[in-house]
């Protein structure tokens, strides 16, 4: 006998803020009338920490800190034991997204070591010769807004092989430029401009690399670790001198969030520019960036 079972919540982008209602049906799809010993919602936030390869085994106090961090939990049934009738049923629930205790509600976000979810998960229970049922679906937080407006400083740039770290045997190029702030609205693109005023090297890419840096651990030390996001070419070949090149970068849903610093984890954001030169020889330029939702 085929029966299926789903969650369809009323929002059509699952986006919902701490305090609304959470609402929409449950869905089962049956031929036949189907006996049950009970449906049941549970709703769960969880921050999951996860230790670099490279940090295992370096500080005890991490494996207490790593635990995931529950931050929304509840559970009740929606239906008794009983039958439903063939056919497509649909049975409506709503409750509250409220924070557990003194928690905050963190805003979605699927990164590499730190991964915050939420979920609800619904639970069809059947007698012993037939399978339980069950149906995970997943919904987005985004945090408050904040009120205060934000302020567009621009950061104006300058690359040398003088403003290098390693500055050894570099051909002489000058690349000058701005970010037009460091402090970006997370719904709105990362923007500036790019001049490379005079280079003795032919230049093979001009890249922006959107990096996200996840810091777990606890007063003991903490374990930082930079992984990349996503990578745009901007400019491909040697590119005309004294020419402005847009650097226009989108930020992705889900892998990026509001920047977050918490006791026991922080997630922060970093943009590289990268210059390939003919021989694959990198420059990168680093800028710190603070995401807000406004």
């Amino acid at each position: 006998m085929s029966v299926s079972l789903d969650i369809r919540l009323k929002r059509a982008n699952k986006v919902y803020h701490e305090g609304e209602l959470l609402s929409g049906v449950v869905v089962i799809s049956s031929r036949d009338a189907l006996q049950h010993q009970g449906i049941s919602l549970s709703m769960e936030g969880l921050v999951n920490l996860q230790l670099s390869s490279k940090s295992v085994g370096v500080f005890e106090a991490f494996y207490n800190s790593v635990k995931p961090i529950q931050l929304v939990s509840s559970n009740f049934e929606v239906v008794k034991a009983g039958k439903v009738p063939g056919g497509k049923t649909e049975i409506p629930f709503e409750f509250p997204l409220q924070a557990k205790g003194n928690r905050v509600l963190y805003e979605t976000y699927h990164g590499v070591f730190v991964n915050i979810q939420y979920t609800l998960r619904c639970d069809m229970r059947r007698s012993l010769l037939a399978k339980d049922l069950s149906k995970t679906c997943e919904f987005m937080v985004h945090s408050q807004p904040q009120k205060s407006k934000v302020q567009l400083n621009p950061v104006d740039f300058t690359i040398t092989p003088d403003t290098l770290q390693n500055r050894t045997s570099l051909p002489k190029f000058l690349i000058r430029g701005h970010l037009d702030g460091s402090t970006c609205v997370i719904t709105r693109p990362l923007t500036g401009e790019l001049v490379v005023e005079n280079s003795e090297v032919i230049i093979k890419s001009i890249e922006l690399q959107l990096v996200r840096v996840e810091t777990c651990g606890c007063a003991e030390g903490y374990a930082r670790d930079a992984t990349e996001i996503q990578n745009i070419q901007i400019a491909e070949g040697d590119v005309c001198h004294s020419l402005s090149i847009p650097i226009y970068m989108v930020f992705p849903r889900l892998f990026t969030c509001p920047t977050l610093e918490t006791t026991n984890f922080k997630v922060e954001f970093e943009v590289n520019i990268v210059i390939v030169l003919h021989d694959d020889h990198l420059i990168t330029e680093n800028f710190p960036l603070k995401l807000v939702r406004v």
